[in-house]
């Protein structure tokens, strides 16, 4: 995970997308714990408390979930949410403003479709 203070993105975001980020590939299996706040601040030199904030972000999501005295897991389910949720952003980032680009350029559905493959076969 790279954390960068000099992003325009909030550091406790890096920290949310960074464990989404590890499930998404695997690095934290559902059911397997996560980091503590400590070594998230402590490894990456932030306050304890904006680590907090990401993580808790998670938590909100029902992402990861707290036990009390042990720490933090991830929960059931995790990557199929988190996934839905990806795609969904996906779409609403990339996808939407490609559809507006082509319609003001006059480009076909088909021919956007074929630009993709294109992109997905080198």
């Amino acid at each position: 995970m790279n954390i960068n203070p000099g992003q325009d993105k909030p550091i406790f975001i890096q920290i949310a997308e960074g464990i989404e980020d590890g499930i998404l590939t695997g690095a934290f299996p559902e059911e397997s714990q996560i980091p503590s706040i400590t070594e998230f601040s402590v490894n990456y030199k932030i306050n304890p408390a904006t680590a907090l904030k990401g993580i808790n972000l998670l938590v909100d999501e029902n992402i990861i979930y707290k036990k009390r005295g042990v720490g933090m897991f991830v929960a059931e389910g995790a990557v199929q949410k988190l996934r839905k949720k990806r795609q969904d952003q996906f779409y609403t980032n990339y996808i939407s403003s490609l559809i507006d680009e082509a319609r003001r350029l006059g480009i076909s559905s088909e021919d956007v479709i074929a630009m993709i493959e294109r992109g997905f076969s080198k």
